[in-house]
C-alpha cells in the first residue's frame, strides 16, 4: 500500500487535495502538519466517504528531527503545500531525496520554483522525482502555452493573469506569499530586455468577459516570468498580473505597494493576519466567480501576426481547487506507475492541457479560447 503524505494536510490547498485523494483505493493518506487537532478533524469528516486508509501526523517540517520522522514514515510520495514558499530552503525536498521519495508541491515563489533544479543529480541518483510549481503557475499556465505554441514560428509576448472573486476562500500563506514582494521590485522581460517592474503596482484594468467581465489587476511575482523567455523563445514581453475584485480592497494594496517602494514600510508581510481579518470583513461583497488568462501573440507559421487567449471561468468559489489540479494529475500519475522520469525540475512540461477537462468539468470551470490571425 503506497504512503502519500501531505504536509499542510489540512489546510487551504493540502484539504482539497486529501478530499480528491481519498477516492483511490488501495493508498494511506497521511493528513500532517503542526496542528494535530486539525488533521485528526478532517481525517474524521472524511471517514465515511474515503476509500483511501487516513492517518493524521504531528509534524514540522522545521524540526531537527523532521528528516528522521520522513525517513520512519517511508513514504513513497510527499505532497508540501505548507507556504509560504518565499524563504524556505530545500530542507524538505532534500529530505524526500535521501528517504527515497518522490516529492511535489505547490510553491509559487519564483526562487524556490526556478531553482528546483540544483537538486537534479542528486534526485537523479536517488530515482526519484522533485517538481517544484505544481499549481495554477507554473502548472497549469505552461500547459496552456505549451498547448499553442506550435502554432507560432515567434512568440512576441505572454500576459498572464489571474483574477479570483471576492468570497473566494483566502489561504494565510498565499496572502503572506503576495505581502512580501508588494512594492519591492521584480525583475521581468519587458520591452526586449530584463528590468524592474514593482510587485502590486502598474494597476489597470482587464475585460475578461464571459460572467466576471472587468477587473482590477496589478504585478505579482510568479516563477513564470523567469521561466517563459527561454522556454517559449520570447522576443519581447512575459508579463503576469492579479487583483482583487472589490476596487476598494484592490486600490488599497496599490497604496500599500506605493508605501513600500517609497520606503515607509519596508515588508507588509508580517501584518498578514491582520489583513486577511480586515479583509474578511468584506466577504458578503462582491461575487464567488473568478478567472484566468493567457494571452499569447506573435507570427503564425504563415508569418502573419497571431494572437490565442485561452480564459478559464470558476463559478461558486472553485477558484481555489484550481492551483491544486497540477498536483492532483501529477500525483494520480506516479501512483499509476506512470513513467514519468527521475530528477528535480519546475512544472513545465510534464502536463497536457487535456488533462484538467475532467476536473475543469466536475467543478463546473469553463474554458474557452479566441484565435486571431490577420492576413
Amino acid at each position: 500500500m503506497k504512503k502519500v503524505l501531505v504536509l499542510g494536510g489540512y489546510g487551504n490547498f493540502g484539504k482539497r487535495i486529501v478530499e480528491n485523494l481519498a477516492g483511490i483505493d488501495g493508498i494511506t493518506i497521511v493528513i500532517a502538519g503542526r496542528n494535530l487537532t486539525k488533521s485528526s478533524a478532517l481525517v474524521q469528516n472524511l471517514a465515511d466517504t474515503s476509500v483511501a486508509s487516513l492517518e493524521p501526523l504531528e509534524i514540522d517540517i522545521f524540526a531537527d528531527d523532521f528528516k528522521a520522522q520522513l525517513t520512519a514514515l517511508s513514504p513513497y510520495l510527499v505532497i508540501h503545500t505548507s507556504g509560504p514558499f518565499q524563504g524556505q530552503n530545500y530542507r524538505v525536498p532534500k529530505a524526500c531525496i535521501e528517504c527515497g521519495a518522490h516529492y511535489i508541491d505547490l510553491a509559487d515563489d519564483r526562487r524556490f520554483v526556478c531553482d528546483i533544479a540544483k537538486l537534479d543529480s542528486q534526485a537523479k541518483d536517488k530515482g526519484v522525482l522533485i517538481v517544484s510549481g505544481a499549481s495554477s503557475v507554473p502548472g497549469l499556465s505552461s500547459a496552456v502555452v505549451e498547448h499553442y505554441q506550435h502554432q507560432f514560428s515567434i512568440i512576441e509576448s505572454i500576459n498572464l493573469a489571474i483574477a479570483p472573486g471576492n468570497k473566494a476562500e483566502r489561504g494565510l500563506a498565499t496572502v503572506e506569499a503576495i505581502l512580501s514582494y508588494t512594492g519591492h521590485p521584480l525583475n521581468v522581460f519587458k520591452a526586449g530586455r530584463w528590468q524592474d517592474v514593482y510587485g502590486w503596482m502598474d494597476s489597470g484594468i482587464n475585460d475578461f468577459g464571459g460572467f466576471i467581465g472587468k477587473r482590477h489587476l496589478a504585478n505579482v511575482d510568479v516563477p513564470d516570468l523567469e521561466l517563459f523567455p527561454a522556454r517559449y523563445n520570447v522576443s519581447q514581453q512575459v508579463s503576469f498580473q492579479a487583483g482583487l475584485e472589490l476596487p476598494l480592497l484592490h486600490k488599497a494594496m496599490v497604496g500599500m505597494a506605493y508605501l513600500s517602494k517609497i520606503g515607509l514600510v519596508k515588508n507588509w508581510a508580517p501584518l498578514s493576519k491582520a489583513i486577511v481579518d480586515t479583509s474578511n470583513v468584506f466577504l458578503p461583497f462582491g461575487s464567488d466567480k473568478g478567472a484566468m488568462e493567457v494571452l499569447i501573440k506573435g507570427k503564425s507559421n504563415d508569418g502573419n501576426a497571431k494572437e490565442a487567449k485561452w480564459t478559464l471561468y470558476a463559478p461558486k468559489g472553485n477558484g481555489p481547487y484550481i492551483p491544486t489540479l497540477s498536483s492532483i494529475i501529477l500525483i494520480k500519475k506516479l501512483l499509476e506507475n506512470n513513467k514519468m522520469g527521475s530528477g528535480a525540475k519546475p512544472c513545465i512540461g510534464l502536463l497536457q492541457l487535456s488533462e484538467f477537462t475532467s476536473y475543469f468539468d466536475a467543478l463546473s470551470i469553463s474554458t474557452e479560447d479566441k484565435i486571431y490571425t490577420q492576413g
